[in-house]
């Protein structure tokens, strides 16, 4: 049950946050990451030499998600306050603050080139937003969902997400159209393969489910991990070769992408495992934790 070449040994414990570690993010080069939780506050850490850097603070309820710019100079943050932090990375200074979702934000994402943000929230809706302008007001809104949005990826010309409604919706921004793939059951993560072929859904059916991205079919489910009732990352190794998620038991699991079989699992933190990131290049990864730890695993 040992995939090749998989992260498996701890390497680092990062250690600060106080109570649950919702996200923990690699860098566009994976020499930092970013972690942010329930403390309100995000991190910058080095995770290879296991040393914390730098803290953000100004969301005044938990911080849910957090994501860096490619050239690492800029972080988009979202929670419970129901606002969009824009930061300045260097000087920690909050650039721009997006208002508009009516509830909690659950995700957030920079658009290829970090001149728009993308927001998923409680309140059914998708939003972007403007890095460039000084308007504050969304500069395009999808209110299709009929349930709390968890989740969105972008691609150059997409916007994707998943909803609690089960369902994973593309929109094509430059002809405007949706298509939506109806799994059946909440969804509350997704991400893209590597080749960008597929979009890899975590369901609370504790399933993780693999989606053709051009015909919707389903090509695949992991299961094995146990996802009823927290928001849990998954992904996929930087070769596409396995999927990786976490479990409410403390696990990681490594899956194989092809036959769906355990490639590896082992007990990675005393509680829920919330959030996975792999190292864009090397074998590593990050595990973040309801236990206020976040761990750094190599092969």
């Amino acid at each position: 049950m040992s995939g090749e070449g998989l992260p498996t040994k701890e390497a680092n414990v990062l250690k600060g946050h106080e109570g649950a570690v919702l996200a923990a993010r690699f860098n566009a080069d994976g020499n930092y990451c970013l972690s942010c939780g329930k403390d309100r506050t995000i991190r910058l850490w080095n995770p290879h030499r296991g040393i914390h850097i730098k803290s953000y603070k100004s969301h005044g309820r938990e911080v849910r998600d957090v994501h860096v710019t490619p050239d690492n100079s800029k972080i988009v943050s979202c929670g419970g306050d129901r606002q969009i932090f824009y930061w300045d990375v260097s000087t920690g200074r909050v650039i721009r603050k997006f208002r508009g979702h009516d509830s909690e934000v659950n995700a957030v994402k920079f658009n290829e080139y970090s001149s728009v943000v993308v927001s998923a929230g409680y309140d059914r809706s998708v939003r972007a937003w403007d890095c460039r302008s000084h308007n504050t007001e969304p500069i395009q809104i999808i209110d299709t969902f009929q349930d709390s949005v968890m989740s969105v990826c972008l691609t150059s010309t997409e916007i994707i997400a998943g909803s609690v409604d089960g369902t994973v919706r593309t929109f094509d921004i430059r002809i405007g159209r949706e298509l939506s793939d109806n799994l059946g059951q909440p969804v509350n993560c997704i991400s893209l393969s590597n080749d960008g072929n597929c979009t890899l859904a975590s369901c609370l059916d504790s399933t993780l489910r693999l989606l053709d991205r051009t015909s919707g079919e389903l090509l695949q489910e992991y299961k094995g991990h146990v996802c009823k009732s927290y928001k849990l990352d998954c992904c996929l190794t930087n070769s596409d070769a396995y999927v990786a998620g976490g479990s409410e038991d403390g696990y990681v699991f490594f899956w194989d992408l092809v036959d769906a079989s355990v490639a590896s699992r082992f007990r990675a933190h005393a509680s829920v495992v919330t959030s996975v990131s792999y190292h864009p290049k090397d074998d590593c990864m990050i595990s973040a934790s309801v236990d206020g730890t976040i761990r750094v695993w190599k092969t």
